[in-house]
């Protein structure tokens, strides 16, 4: 199969809550209300309290507690709160893969560490949307858990990663393309917003150049978080050259800084966003 059938026989087999959907539909209309959008969530129980959990968790940090959808949509913001969603939305479309597969903890820790490192980099350079980048750290990899789906042999010889064959490398090599092709094909069918999955498609250094802040964010967080969670095998710099954080204006300093960043709240991260921790709903 090539990227393409892999990500049609994936929207198959995942499908988005029907909350994600209609608050995109309702964002793309413009006589939509804060009150619309905080309608279709709280029809969606375990999506209204994924949002209020998340307004209140150490990612925001507000000093008074949210107690309502509308107040969440009010001090985060429209395309935030949708961001959000979304990113509940897809971890939870996963929440039945195989675990025997793949390690599934080392998956959702290394793309919730890139989620961090993105949203951390885009607020140190003033962007706009940081949750955008958040999603797009989250959902990087999603082919991983599409090839565990529809091909688990693969997977699992793509999981043989060493010092000497990256994860890329073992994709390219039993594939011909990488995850990151699937996920980026995955979301463009689910009608995914086109600025996420133009990021995402750029996430390797090795095989593209970045035009501009947010993917050269990605390529950064994206080495960071392979680093960080495979220590064993890689220095926390390893392929992350100079060129990668000075075009972006911050020093090996502020990159440092993101990593303890995102060390400190991983596992509060992990609790919001990894499929295991929605087993009550």
């Amino acid at each position: 199969m090539n990227v393409q059938d892999y990500a049609v026989n994936a929207g198959d087999v995942f499908v988005l809550p029907e909350a994600v959907i209609k608050i995109k539909q309702l964002i793309d209309d413009d006589a939509t209300s804060m009150e619309d959008i905080a309608e279709v969530i709280n029809y969606d129980p375990a999506i209204m309290t994924q949002v209020l959990k998340i307004s209140n968790s150490a990612l925001y940090k507000f000093p008074n507690t949210i107690t309502t959808v509308t107040k969440s949509i009010q001090v985060i913001g429209t395309r935030s709160i949708y961001d959000l969603v979304l990113a509940y939305g897809v971890a939870s479309a996963f929440k039945q893969i195989d675990p025997n597969v793949v390690d599934l903890e080392k998956f959702w820790e290394q793309g919730v560490s890139c989620a961090l490192l993105c949203r951390y980099f885009a607020e140190e350079l003033g962007l706009k949307e940081p949750e955008k980048l958040f999603v797009c750290g989250l959902l990087h990899n999603l082919g991983e858990l599409v090839m565990v789906q529809l091909n688990p042999e693969v997977a699992k010889k793509c999981t043989d990663i060493s010092s000497e064959n990256t994860p890329l490398m073992l994709q390219k090599m039993n594939l011909g393309f990488s995850y990151v092709d699937i996920s980026t094909e995955l979301l463009k069918l689910w009608g995914i917003p086109s600025d996420i999955s133009q990021i995402v498609s750029k996430t390797h250094v090795a095989e593209h150049t970045a035009s501009n802040k947010e993917e050269k964010i990605i390529q950064l967080a994206y080495l960071l978080a392979l680093n960080n969670v495979n220590s064993d095998m890689y220095s926390i710099h390893a392929d992350v050259t100079e060129e990668m954080y000075e075009s972006l204006g911050i020093g090996l300093d502020c990159v440092n800084n993101a990593l303890d960043f995102s060390n400190l709240q991983l596992m509060s991260a992990l609790a919001l966003f990894s499929p295991s921790s929605f087993a009550m709903f």
